[in-house]
């Protein structure tokens, strides 16, 4: 083979040429099939070779039948087929709206800044007015996407908002790592965090007294942890920490300590307590067997196959390994 000269496979030829120039060529090898066909009749025919020439013409016939729309189309679905799944989307352009959960807007600003950067032409608004306004604002269509850090209520389902649940909130409780206590109840840490028990021989511990840590005010973990415990504005703090890390630190360095962090920063600095017998772990969580644990949902109205092309996009993009992978940078645990 001669230097500087290289073949390229069919499947190369295939992905480089555009699909309207492959359906040329297929519309072209047909034209030169039933021409060298008919050809071949006429050959045949002419040496009195009868038989053969009824069965070239009878192929004939079933080529001819076959309209070039139909290549056309088979030429499109191959075409389509053949395309790069990351250039389903390469000319988006347009606009997405988000309302709703506060407890979302770490996730939802990600998804924003992560999604437009990947596709300057669409731009990703958000506004965070709680979870029920979010549905509302949905189901009347003045927004794309309705977020909500709960489950939907039937009356809302049967409104039509459909339930796209795009990642799970989980918060483990810990404390110092010499402390003897394994297990604690739902009531038992309500108990603890709303200033009613204050020392831990009342929960199965050494006579120590607790050192209620927690969050900032404005602290989406915060938030989610007393939403889910029911004790929002009812919290006895000694410390309120501006940050996951503090938090940690804190608890770790003090005796008899307590405190709230997202799963994902866990780790053999601090003891993870049990809650109602059950461990914090993301395999838990998935489950539904761990209490403080809820669903980051984006709800749209209607299914997301019915929705604009540039929301259809966005949900790919969140279950994609990059959209995943983001999830998981926010602190949260993905749903598969």
């Amino acid at each position: 083979m001669a230097s500087g000269i290289h073949y390229i496979s069919f499947i190369s030829w295939n992905r480089i040429l555009p699909a309207s120039r492959r359906r040329n060529i297929m519309k072209n090898k047909l034209i030169a099939l039933l021409t060298m066909s008919a050809l071949a009749i006429g050959t045949l025919a002419g040496c009195g070779n009868t038989a053969a020439a009824d069965t070239a013409a009878s192929a004939a016939d079933t080529a001819a039948e076959t309209p070039v729309e139909a290549v056309s189309t088979a030429a499109d679905e191959a075409a389509d087929a053949n395309a790069d799944g990351a250039d389903k989307y390469a000319d988006l352009s347009g606009s997405i709206s988000m309302s709703g959960s506060t407890s979302m807007e770490k996730l939802a600003n990600a998804v924003a800044e992560s999604f437009m950067e990947k596709h300057p032409n669409v731009t990703v608004t958000a506004e965070f007015t709680g979870s029920s306004a979010g549905i509302e604002s949905v189901l009347a269509g003045s927004v794309d996407i309705g977020n909500s850090s709960r489950n939907l209520k039937d009356d809302e389902k049967s409104a039509g908002a459909a339930e796209n649940i795009v990642a799970i909130d989980g918060i483990a409780v810990v404390a110092d790592p010499a402390n003897k206590v394994e297990d604690l109840t739902k009531d038992q840490l309500v108990s603890i965090y709303t200033g009613e028990t204050k020392n831990w021989s009342e929960v199965g511990g050494d006579d120590q007294a607790i050192v209620v840590v927690g969050r900032e005010a404005g602290s989406g973990t915060r938030g989610a942890f007393e939403e889910l415990l029911d004790i929002a504005d009812a919290c006895v703090y000694a410390n309120e920490l501006d940050s996951t890390g503090a938090v940690m630190a804190k608890v770790a360095s003090t005796p008899g300590a307590i405190g709230y962090v997202s799963l994902d920063v866990v780790d053999d600095s601090v003891k993870a307590l049990k809650l109602d017998g059950v461990d914090a772990t993301e395999e838990n969580i998935k489950a539904g067997n761990y209490a403080l644990s809820r669903p980051f949902v984006m709800a749209t109205k209607g299914e997301i196959s019915e929705q604009k092309t540039e929301v259809q996009a966005l949900f790919d993009y969140l279950s994609s390994d990059e959209g995943k992978a983001l999830i998981k940078s926010v602190g949260l645990i993905t749903v598969d």
